[in-house]
């Protein structure tokens, strides 16, 4: 439930943004940090938030976090001014950091029988992915009875389930040997993170601009400072040898590297579905909603699959059948319409769902029962990189393709037009809305076949990328023998004296 609800706030806010535009009066910046800020500190708290988790409770921590979530949801609906609206985004993303990781290292310790563990995780994957499909759903149906603010009371109820029934249902889990807590390796973390974050997400919707860049610049030197600081604490924030495991490092590339994809490539179809099919944002994204559910029914089936097919052929064999899906990217065009689109993105999803059940599972079996908060923590920021990473880079290319080509079927269309569809196809799409029908036309038609053809680039990249990291899975799970985790070598965990401890009892 938990799950679902933060998922869920990443995009419900979306369809909401216009109403409340309308009555907050935000300015332009004001409204970027409206819809970024929860994102953005969710991102930059998830590590240290997954260690303070090992250390003080999971549950406990789910539990603050929850309560917090709650309360800022309220504060949120019912705000009466931007600046208090981006401060309630904002304690929603660091309570979402709190709870996120804390379920994801509970359900670790929960089921410790790996039949039991397997299908758990996938649960939580399909709850994960739910709650992402269904946000605007959701806030479209809202929206259209209720006043903006009741997109963010939606998840008030469940919160109070949560709190009501889970300290009956939930055990508490802490390391047994964390040790203290270092306040400057907090600092450094978030010092890191939220420039790097920020500075990503500008670059990729600005281009490129003096100060996100130096953002990025400046979270990169001061990563490095943190590092460096974590291989010299006997206690460190980060402990940087579960990095030395290869079934947890290969898992966390495969997964940083799909949501590279899965983002750059996400933005590109739902332009793609809105400026060149012509479909509007509701269809759109009911249209992306059967792929999604694909692929949480392929996630929900994969482990049983798993018994029977070894997790690096599966997964290998589901990346073939997914860069599949992104070559048939190639053969739309721009005047057929979405289904072409459609279809390829649900062959994606569906080869996408093996990877995405079992490497949560590889990767947390990887990790030392005391370190399981900490290492939910880095399962997820890798997410949060991927995805900006996938924007700033994938969807770039795609967009510079698209100016690239766009440039040549301008012709006569009148320079303030032409300036416009330069910059972006929904800048061209505007444009043309106040031209003369024939001019209008051969802009459309320009825009429309340069973005394709950027759409097809991104598709063969794709293709390429995944048949590499199939080369990988084959290669970094040919030792594991089932979806239990089961291994053939002695690559076991990087920290045996912390698996070999007794993991942390439930208390009463």
């Amino acid at each position: 439930m938990p799950t679902f609800l933060v998922t869920m706030d990443f995009s419900v806010l979306y369809l909401a943004v216009p109403r409340l535009t309308a009555d907050l009066a935000p300015s332009g910046i004001q409204q970027l940090w409206i819809v970024d800020i929860y994102g953005l500190l969710i991102a930059g708290s998830l590590v240290t938030m997954g260690t303070i988790g090992d250390r003080i409770g999971r549950r406990k921590l789910l539990f603050i976090g929850a309560a917090v979530f709650g309360i800022a949801s309220v504060a949120a609906a019912f705000s009466t001014s931007p600046e208090m609206l981006i401060a309630s985004r904002a304690l929603l993303g660091v309570a979402g950091a709190a709870v996120t990781p804390s379920v994801l290292a509970l359900i670790t310790g929960m089921f410790t029988d790996p039949r039991q563990s397997r299908r758990a995780l996938a649960v939580y994957l399909a709850c994960f992915m739910g709650g992402a499909t269904l946000g605007p759903l959701v806030g479209g149906i809202l929206l259209e009875y209720f006043w903006w603010g009741s997109v963010f009371l939606v998840s008030v109820p469940g919160i109070v389930v949560l709190l009501a029934f889970g300290r009956f249902l939930l055990p508490e889990q802490k390391a047994l040997r964390a040790g203290r807590l270092d306040p400057v390796s907090v600092v450094l973390s978030l010092a890191a993170i939220l420039p790097f974050v920020y500075g990503l997400k500008e670059l990729a919707r600005n281009g490129w601009e003096w100060f996100p860049a130096g953002a990025l610049a400046s979270g990169i030197a001061v990563g490095l400072v943190f590092v460096q600081r974590q291989r010299r604490l006997e206690h460190p924030l980060l402990d940087l040898r579960m990095f030395g495991n290869r079934t947890f490092s290969s898992a966390l590339t495969l997964m940083f590297v799909t949501a590279v994809v899965g983002g750059g490539t996400l933005l590109l179809v739902t332009q793609y579905l809105q400026n060149v099919a012509g479909l509007t944002p509701l269809a759109a994204g009911l249209l992306l909603l059967v792929p999604n559910v694909l692929m949480i029914i392929g996630n929900l089936a994969t482990p049983a699959v798993a018994n029977h097919i070894r997790p690096a052929y599966l997964i290998a064999g589901g990346l073939i059948v997914a860069g599949a899906g992104y070559i048939i990217f190639t053969l739309a065009d721009s005047t057929s319409g979405p289904m072409t689109i459609f279809i390829a993105m649900c062959v994606v999803m569906l080869g996408t769902a093996p990877l995405a059940a079992l490497c949560n599972h590889l990767a947390m079996g990887a990790v030392p029962p005391d370190k399981a908060g900490s290492g939910a923590s880095i399962v997820q920021t890798s997410a949060e990189f991927g995805i900006g990473f996938g924007i700033a880079t994938l969807a770039t290319l795609g967009a510079a393709v698209y100016r690239r080509n766009v440039e040549g079927g301008l012709g006569t269309t009148p320079p303030d037009a032409a300036d416009a569809a330069r910059e972006s196809i929904d800048r061209a799409v505007a444009a043309a809305g106040q031209l003369p029908a024939e001019q209008s036309g051969d802009l459309l038609a320009a825009a429309r076949d340069a973005f394709t053809s950027g759409v097809h680039v991104a598709g063969i990249v794709s293709a390429v990328l995944y048949v590499g990291l199939a080369l990988l899975a084959v290669q970094a799970f040919k030792h594991v023998r089932n979806s239990y985790g089961d291994d053939t070598t002695t690559d076991v965990g990087p920290l045996p004296e912390a698996r070999s401890a007794t993991p942390a009892t439930p208390e009463p």
